[in-house]
């Protein structure tokens, strides 16, 4: 695992807190990935991290409720009308 430069912050995202990884040290994976800038890192490139490619999405089927059938679209929607501006005394 490579080495951090200098100190950089970075917002956990499994707690929603601000994590301090300090210049010399090797953060956690799952928070180097998250640190992108490379002149954080020694040797000023920031470290390739296994990722696996993302899991295909499933095949929906014929009967996805995501796709309409031919013919069934929604009604027409009323356009949104905006208010007259309010009349100001001079």
């Amino acid at each position: 695992m490579a080495r951090l430069a200098s100190t950089v912050y970075v917002l956990d995202p499994d707690t929603h807190q601000w994590v301090i990884c300090d210049a010399g040290t090797e953060p956690e994976p799952r928070l180097a990935a998250l640190i992108r800038t490379d002149s954080a890192w020694e040797g000023g490139e920031a470290p390739a991290l296994d990722a696996a490619p993302p899991a295909p999405d499933p095949d929906p089927g014929p009967n996805d409720p995501g796709t309409p059938e031919p013919g069934e679209t929604e009604p027409d929607k009323k356009p949104r009308t905006r208010r007259p501006a309010a009349k100001t005394d001079q």
